[in-house]
């Protein structure tokens, strides 16, 4: 495949499956992702998501099909190779250094994107522009002001946080964000939109999501998987009345949110 024809194209699935044994969990996915798009991959538990940004992260090398970022193809590379191709990714699980602070953390993050390899020999205080692109990441996400704090005194909201923030502070365009708002309450659901919606703008965003709310909110275009197939990828609008989806997947879970919001 070259490179003209993915043109605009930031990232695509073609027939992509993966098997654990004889189970086959993803069953011939396809997704093309444009340069610049937000897009929420919904479905019911066991339907593949998480598995499905495995692969595209290189966590996971597909059984067969192919995995392409930025008109270059990736499945089966590992993880910090797709990653220095542009392509960053948060986990459901923490995935902070606790008993460092807000900015260390930060820093962190930021050195190899910047070209630092390990030298035992080097102070990092005297990296100046590290330290300050770090500073520039805090500020970005509201976390200027605990920057010497330790991670593990920060609160649920402000880790996740600082896990979006370490995400994007290489400076990838294409981020995965995997269940972001898990566990938020509802006024810390709404800020961390907010966040995300200012962190991503410009870059392409994958999110994995199970707050309707969230996804009709931040998405421009919904991927609906079940049973390791997308069955529909088209805008909140297109995706909400289509009725193959909703018998699937989201009519049950509008109605229990519905339900939620009225007492029951």
């Amino acid at each position: 495949m070259s490179s003209t024809s993915t043109q605009g194209l930031a990232v695509e699935l073609h027939d992509v499956r993966k098997s654990f044994g004889k189970t086959e969990i993803i069953r011939g996915a396809n997704l093309q992702v444009r340069e610049g798009e937000r897009v929420a991959i919904i479905g019911p538990n066991g339907a593949g998501k998480s598995t499905l940004f495995n692969l595209i992260s290189g966590q996971l090398a597909p059984t067969s099909g192919s995995i392409w970022l930025h008109g270059q193809r990736i499945d089966g590379q590992e993880p910090y190779r797709v990653n220095r191709q542009g392509l960053a990714r948060s986990f459901q699980v923490s995935n902070l250094f606790h008993r460092l602070s807000v900015f260390e953390n930060a820093r962190c993050a930021v050195l190899w994107s910047m070209g630092y390899r390990y030298a035992f020999w080097r102070f990092l205080a005297d990296l100046r522009d590290a330290n300050e692109r770090a500073d520039e990441v805090l500020e970005m996400i509201g976390l200027h002001r605990k920057r010497d704090t330790l991670v593990m005194n920060l609160t649920y909201a402000e880790q996740r946080a600082l896990e979006i923030g370490v995400t994007i502070a290489g400076g990838a365009s294409v981020v995965l964000l995997d269940e972001p708002t898990a566990g938020m309450s509802q006024s810390e659901t709404h800020r961390f939109v907010e966040l995300i919606r200012k962190v991503t703008e410009g870059k392409t965003l994958l999110t994995v999501e199970h707050d309707m709310g969230v996804v009709f909110g931040l998405a421009d275009k919904i991927a609906v998987l079940v049973y390791g197939e997308v069955i529909a990828f088209d805008t909140p609008e297109v995706v909400r009345a289509n009725e193959r989806v909703r018998e699937a997947y989201l009519g049950s879970v509008l109605a229990e949110e519905q339900a939620a919001h009225a007492g029951v």
